[in-house]
């Protein structure tokens, strides 16, 4: 058999313009989290209260990842990045209204209309990434353009705690940079509309259509068209996974700041860079799992990744100083391929349904909406016990890679 090559020539250009927009993510997801301990400042909502920021961001992904599923189907890989991209613009645009009036809840409807465009992106990137190139190579090609959604989270901390916490005294009077700050990002994302609009999608071979001497293994064919979408055990279990996965993420990432504050007695400021350095553990762990996967079978990867995070939850809850904020720079290097995983796992010979399954894993990060909400509950009383709840959560995600990611024909 032909040595699955990582990625083809003719499709190195769409490549990197698909890996940009992981990147862009990355660094508004990250950038969201420091806004948790910001805002609990400049506009005195408490930690719970801040817990609506990731309601709102990820709670966007369940009402847009089944219509941007639809519309990737409908009209194909371009359009849906150029739909995810408007949206994401038009919502750091929307930060001008939001600080001019002092509004929490207008900022939260702005941060709504960017996860929508995020969900859109998610929903079209990841099918995009995968299908530049031949499917045994699909983990590693996720893997890698999801090393650069590390990159865009490592920095997402250092800028916005410089706008923030640096130039800023983190009051009410300094909602402006916020505003500065979203606005400047919405500047980029408008000339990456523009880029995209001169892009050239190659024509990329049709997966969905099983040829007798196409190899399944190489092609995303359904080994089972019979099935409808639901009765892919795996999907329906990938789904479930990156729900319990991006709940996980949303808690531990959204109350780190808190944590360095109330257990490592840091500033705003020094806890925002040790946020950066926790970003990127996240993207040295990718980097690390996208090698070790020419080695080590994902789900196998998978499954020791999530009893790594369950071993460091542990530490992190007892609040042992700087070995348990050591244990919590760790969970993010073990929760690196988590997320891609599950997702390039969750595609695997579905054919037809590929776009369709697409809209529902990436409609699992809702799970990002709710969890915070749970955490910041026990962390208005101890931000450090709080870590126990994750665990919920990668006890799942072990199972999945252990044994429910499983094809079955």
């Amino acid at each position: 058999m032909q040595k699955a090559a990582f990625i083809e020539k003719k499709f190195v250009v769409n490549f990197i313009f698909v890996t940009s927009l992981f990147l862009m993510w990355g660094l508004l997801h990250s950038m969201s989290d420091v806004l948790n301990k910001y805002f609990q400042g400049a506009l005195n909502v408490s930690k719970s209260q801040s817990g609506l920021i990731q309601f709102s961001v990820f709670g966007a992904y369940a009402v847009m990842s089944y219509p941007a599923g639809y519309f990737l189907k409908k009209f194909g890989y371009k359009p849906g990045v150029l739909l995810g991209l408007s949206l994401f613009a038009m919502g750091t645009f929307l930060f001008i209204p939001a600080a001019n009036a002092a509004s929490f809840t207008f900022f939260r409807i702005a941060l709504f209309v960017m996860g929508c465009g995020m969900a859109t992106l998610e929903t079209v990137a990841h099918p995009f990434a995968a299908a530049l190139g031949d499917q045994r190579t699909s983990d590693r090609r996720i893997n890698f353009s999801q090393s650069f959604n590390a990159l865009g989270a490592t920095a997402g901390p250092l800028i916005a705690s410089w706008f923030l916490f640096r130039v800023t005294t983190g009051n009410a009077h300094d909602l402006d940079a916020a505003k500065y700050l979203y606005v400047s990002i919405g500047g980029v994302l408008v000339l990456l509309i523009m880029a995209f609009l001169f892009l050239r999608v190659p024509v990329l071979n049709d997966p969905h259509v099983a040829v007798a001497e196409i190899d399944p293994e190489a092609i995303n064919v359904d080994t089972a068209p019979e099935k409808k979408l639901y009765q892919h055990k795996h999907f329906v279990w990938a789904t479930v996974a990156q729900f319990f996965n991006v709940a996980a993420q949303a808690g531990t990432w959204a109350f780190f700041i808190n944590y360095a504050s109330s257990i490592m007695h840091f500033s705003n400021m020094s806890a925002s860079r040790y946020f950066s350095i926790f970003m990127a553990m996240m993207m040295l762990g990718r980097f690390t799992g996208t090698y070790l996967m020419k080695f080590i079978a994902p789900n196998k990867l998978l499954a020791f990744f999530a009893m790594g995070s369950i071993l460091m939850c542990i530490i992190v809850a007892q609040g042992l100083g700087w070995p348990s904020f050591i244990a919590l720079m760790m969970i993010n290097f073990f929760f690196s391929i988590m997320f891609p995983t599950i997702f390039s796992l969750g595609l695997k010979n579905l054919g037809s349904h590929t776009q369709q399954a697409s809209s529902f894993i990436s409609m699992g990060v809702v799970g990002g909406a709710v969890f915070p909400l749970i955490m910041g509950q026990v962390a208005n009383h101890d931000v450090a016990k709080a870590y126990y709840l994750p665990i919920v959560c990668y006890v799942v995600i072990f199972l999945f890679g252990y044994k429910f990611y499983k094809v079955k024909h």
